[in-house]
């Protein structure tokens, strides 16, 4: 009888969740619906919003962790006994080291996908702003300055789109009514892509040649760091515009500053940086540079959708 009731005690004990992400902590429907589930949720409200100097110390209690953009590798992971699943706010997955976590029978809890119209349409966007010369009138303007020159269309341009991932076929899917030739770049056969879109699959070598435009939606790994740099820049066309919404760490921030400066390129918009924020006040005055920080995948519908599929897993793997 003693054991039964101890049983029903620990049966009505709910799962502890740690929210590393500030991003989540703060946006109250997601708070509100994380603790309809699990009322004993302690949330990261006033911490760096990329990466809590503690965590080892805010994570030591926790059965479950939503994790946003801090660092979970093998040393952080070994210390956490007691959790059970780390649960992704957001797609992507190079600041948790996944097969540690497998190793050491953490769960982790992941769609990929669920912020890919953000980022598509703000890379439309830059797309848009770059052809029509929206971005480069407008900051000399600001100063009083009254510099015409309308750009050209996006319409029938030449789009080289490397990682075509969720994010890559959405942003093909949306480039349709501009009647764009899409050149695709990809380390998998897409030759699904190619029947659906009528796009065409090319070397990395063909596509810097021929893109009028060239965007960037690639994981970080170690193929992918630096992998636009001198070399690849020189290799497009001097006309070219180069956009990055994909990771910080893909994009030689010092080789794009000397090309943008010498004209090797006419413009590149970026949303990542390496380090972020970034601090490189020079770089991000070049006058044909246009950035934003980091807010690709940000949108308030990405949000509300990163986080119900964090809880979505949590509550998969505590209530079935």
């Amino acid at each position: 009888m003693l054991h039964l009731e101890k049983k029903n005690k620990m049966s009505e004990k709910k799962p502890r969740i740690r929210v590393t992400s500030r991003s989540f902590s703060r946006n109250s429907i997601l708070a509100n619906e994380l603790l309809e589930f699990f009322p004993d949720s302690v949330f990261n409200m006033d911490g760096p919003w990329a990466g809590l100097p503690n965590i080892e110390e805010f994570l030591s209690d926790a059965d479950g962790v939503i994790l946003g953009l801090e660092t979970m590798d093998l040393p952080i992971l070994k210390k956490l006994s007691n959790v059970q699943i780390i649960a992704k706010y957001g797609v992507g997955l190079d600041n948790l080291d996944v097969n540690a976590a497998k190793k050491l029978g953490i769960k982790v809890g992941w769609s990929g996908g669920v912020n890919k119209r953000s980022a598509s349409e703000q890379a439309l966007g830059f797309m848009l702003g770059l052809s029509r010369n929206l971005f480069f009138t407008s900051f000399p303007l600001k100063k009083g300055e009254w510099v015409r020159g309308g750009g050209g269309f996006l319409t029938g341009k030449t789009i080289g789109i490397i990682g075509c991932g969720f994010i890559g076929m959405d942003l093909i899917y949306l480039l349709q009514p501009f009647n764009c030739k899409i050149l695709i770049c990809d380390i998998l056969d897409k030759t699904d892509v190619e029947n659906t879109y009528g796009v065409q699959q090319v070397s990395q070598e063909q596509l810097l040649k021929e893109s009028d435009i060239i965007s960037l939606h690639v994981p970080f790994t170690k193929l992918t760091k630096n992998m636009v740099n001198e070399k690849f820049l020189v290799n497009m066309k001097t006309t070219a515009y180069l956009i990055n919404n994909s990771r910080g760490q893909v994009v030689n921030q010092q080789a794009l500053g000397l090309a943008l400066k010498n004209n090797i390129i006419s413009g590149a918009a970026l949303d990542v940086f390496e380090p972020e924020p970034p601090v490189d006040l020079s770089f991000l005055a070049l006058p044909n540079l246009m950035v934003t920080p980091h807010i690709g995948g940000s949108a308030e519908e990405a949000i509300l959708a990163m986080g119900r599929s964090a809880i979505k897993h949590l509550k998969e793997h505590f209530y079935g």
